[in-house]
């Protein structure tokens, strides 16, 4: 039985919150608290195995909260958010600070989507009681964002580097992406993300790194030094045209319940073969695991991230039992398997 304690400042929320949770057999709300003055003591005399934190309460914020919490007792934490424009960038925070995922308020039109907003809310919490969670500390990328990574290798002139990661991903995502020299050779990168989060998280990627981070259009041409992220809601495929590499986007059917989906974008990789260097990183589920498999036969490279850095080892493990795979690696050590295998 998963146990959890909900934090929220709303009475309606919390009533809502613990009448979905409870509907799923192996979840038990054992608390509800209207703020984290109550939470911590909740905590202490409750023990629950998953927190649900709205980010905006009184006396104390979530983001606050949160850091806190994961620097004097790590726990699994499910933030409850406002997914809007306003409210990505507190998100994208404190998946930095170390909550495992996040999942929309519910909407004044919930009951409309009750069952499918039910089932996700479901999902999050178990995969949340069963994720890997890392204590909060200020990282050397945080205090000194690792800008000197300039160094000036040689690639081959037709590498395309190709990432893709689900739950736990924004910061393995970032991880990568610090790590990268200016003139990297051109990035690709599906995250499962909602469609006002992407542009948010790009932005966030392009201050803290040496290339140039933007959420992808169709139409923009993969160079080197450049980062193109799918936009949620979105799938991102690279197209040849004239001679030159393009993104293109398409608002079709999710794939494996997913839109970006990571198996869309590494399957538009097959056809330039050996010129692809792909990375499955953190998540749940399998997307992008078959894909990765058609890359390899195709003559890609293919890393994925070992179990004990992944927050969820769901995709990474999908794709190494599918022996699509070359090498397996810690997350600190994904960039330079990319660039070592892409060197001129």
């Amino acid at each position: 039985m998963i146990t959890v304690l909900i934090v929220d400042d709303s009475p309606l929320i919390r009533g809502l919150l613990t009448e979905i949770l409870n509907q799923a057999p192996d979840i038990k709300v054992v608390g509800a608290a209207a703020d984290p003055y109550q939470a911590r003591e909740m905590i202490k005399s409750l023990n629950p195995d998953v927190l649900t934190l709205d980010i905006e309460m009184p006396k104390m914020d979530g983001i606050s909260f949160l850091r806190n919490l994961m620097r004097l007792r790590p726990m699994p934490v499910v933030m409850i958010s406002t997914l809007t424009q306003q409210g990505s960038p507190a998100t994208l925070e404190a998946l930095e600070i170390g909550a495992v995922d996040f999942i929309a308020k519910p909407a004044a039109n919930v009951v409309s989507q009750l069952k499918s907003y039910t089932q996700a809310v479901h999902e999050k919490v178990r995969i949340a009681a069963h994720a890997r969670v890392r204590s909060y500390k200020v990282q050397a990328s945080q205090v000194n964002s690792p800008k000197s990574h300039n160094l000036r290798m040689q690639f081959r002139n037709d590498a395309v580097l190709a990432i893709g990661a689900s739950t736990g991903g924004t910061e393995a995502i970032k991880e990568v992406l610090v790590r990268l020299p200016v003139n990297s050779p051109p990035v690709v990168v599906t995250q499962h993300i909602p469609p006002v989060f992407s542009t948010s998280f790009a932005l966030r990627m392009d201050r803290c790194c040496s290339v140039k981070v933007k959420e992808a259009q169709t139409g923009d041409e993969l160079v080197a030094g450049h980062v193109f992220i799918a936009p949620g809601d979105q799938h991102l495929k690279i197209v040849k045209k004239a001679g030159k590499l393009l993104c293109e986007l398409e608002d079709t059917e999710p794939v494996n319940r997913h839109k970006p989906a990571v198996d869309v974008l590494f399957d538009s990789l097959v056809p330039l073969g050996k010129s692809v260097y792909a990375a499955l990183l953190t998540g749940m589920g399998s997307d992008g695991a078959k894909a990765m498999l058609r890359l390899l036969q195709a003559g890609a490279y293919t890393v994925a991230q070992d179990e004990s850095t992944s927050v969820v080892w769901g995709m990474p493990k999908a794709a190494i039992e599918l022996k699509a795979v070359k090498h397996i690696a810690p997350l600190h050590e994904i960039t330079h398997a990319l660039l070592n295998a892409c060197k001129k």
